[in-house]
């Protein structure tokens, strides 16, 4: 079992930043690869980014590219996820994830989720 803690969600106006972290305990973090979803009132939950194992690869949906990066330090157990020039449609519950397969895009490649944590960006 991996647990998954994320933080660092709140209010931010447009254009702004935000830091999300996600703290895993368990296993051992330098096996999984990890991501970031989000789901939006009314809608499905949907990949963000993700990162291989030792940090060496990421991925971005189109609509954070530019503007999101993912990244992990394995010594301290934890993925991250800088979100700049937020917009309005920024906003949602965000999620961190792990997977033991190598390179998952989709929700049902990942094996552990986080409890979520709420973003509001405000314009």
């Amino acid at each position: 079992q991996v647990q998954l803690v994320e933080s660092g969600g709140g209010l931010a106006q447009a254009g702004g930043s935000l830091r999300l972290s996600c703290a895993a305990s368990g296993r051992t973090f330098s096996n999984y690869a990890m991501g970031w979803f989000r789901q939006a009132p009314g809608k499905e939950r949907e990949f963000v980014a993700r990162i291989s194992r030792g940090g060496a690869s990421t991925y971005y949906a189109d609509s954070v590219q530019g503007r999101f990066t993912i990244s992990r330090d394995n010594a301290k157990n934890t993925v991250y996820l800088q979100m700049n020039s937020l917009k309005a449609e920024d906003t949602a519950v965000f999620y961190c994830a792990a997977a033991r397969a190598l390179a998952p895009t989709t929700v049902r490649g990942y094996d552990y989720w986080g409890q979520g944590t709420q973003v509001t960006v405000s314009s």
